[in-house]
């Protein structure tokens, strides 16, 4: 079956359309007048309709004519896109970056980087995505993201992806102010912590192993989204668990947690920024930004909402 319509006769319609008459729109395309009668008489014939109303003194379109324009406009526009985006792949500029951060770290940051990243005008077009604890190594090498920000402890064999230490992340025990061990003699023994209900935010890996942290052999759990959820699952003392140092620290001095001194604490994460080793220019001007941020500046803290 051959395609009537081309992106050369929905370029004529448009330019009809747009300028009002055929020799209007054949002077805007650089062409002679009897060219553009023939580009819709041959493009009338081979759909079997009418496009444009002929009986007035100015040809008009018809409704079939102007139903064609406009979904053609749609075409035309996806046509120039990918023009674009071809020739941005020819000149090694990603047509589509996909980033994740851990849901540990703020956006803020990131959010900064990409405004400076949209006035450089690689045309790449960006997906963020979160990922819980492992979910941040799995997004990566199942190429669900092109970089990681904040992947925890070291990264699953398999290669191709290159690694930048990003910092450590201290954690510490938290409560609430209103929970049985908010008033237990410190420090909390396992035995203490493992008679209450622990609030573990869910590994989101779809491939790897999920992991767990902080959780003891038979404590009750409650599994929810993200490192945010649990905070909040704390403050309103459905259970209790590790957070991370700083985010701890802004809630206490809200009176919403108490950071309680434990036997055995959690030790700190090591966690970096990966990337996919086939990138292009766009990840490449983003990994350089990346450096020029801390771990500090990415954890959080008081600017983020619960």
């Amino acid at each position: 079956m051959s395609i009537r319509l081309s992106i050369e006769a929905l370029e004529v319609l448009d330019a009809i359309d747009r300028e009002g008459s055929f020799s209007a729109a054949a002077e805007s395309l650089h062409r002679v007048p009897s060219a553009i009668t023939y580009t819709i008489r041959t493009l009338e014939d081979d759909l079997g309709i009418q496009l444009f109303d002929r009986s007035g003194h100015k040809a008009r379109l018809t409704e079939a004519g102007n139903e064609l324009l406009r979904e053609g406009r749609h075409l035309l526009k996806a046509a120039s896109e990918l023009e674009c985006r071809v020739r941005r792949v020819a000149t090694g500029v990603e047509t589509d970056l996909s980033i994740t951060i851990s849901d540990i770290l703020k956006l803020e940051p990131l959010y900064d980087i990409l405004e400076r990243f949209y006035l450089q005008d690689f045309g790449t077009r960006v997906r963020l995505s979160r990922e819980v604890y492992g979910g941040s190594w799995d997004a990566l090498i199942s190429n669900r993201a092109d970089i990681s920000i904040g992947a925890p402890g070291e990264g699953p064999s398999g290669g191709g992806y290159t690694t930048r230490l990003l910092g450590t992340m201290e954690f510490v025990f938290a409560v609430s102010p209103h929970h049985p061990l908010a008033a237990a003699p410190e420090p909390l023994s396992n035995f203490d912590i493992q008679q209450h209900r622990s609030v573990s935010a869910a590994d989101s890996s779809r491939n790897l192993p999920p992991k767990t942290s902080g959780i003891l052999d038979g404590q009750d759990t409650l599994s929810v989204p993200d490192i945010p959820s649990k905070t909040l699952a704390q403050i309103k003392g459905l259970g209790v668990g590790y957070l991370p140092r700083k985010l701890a620290e802004y809630h206490e001095s809200r009176g919403e947690l108490l950071i309680r001194q434990v036997a055995e604490p959690k030790p700190d994460v090591v966690a970096y920024i990966a990337w996919r080793s086939n990138g292009g220019k766009a990840q490449q001007w983003l990994l350089q930004e990346l450096e020029k941020i801390s771990m500090e500046d990415f954890l959080l803290g008081q600017s983020t909402p619960i």
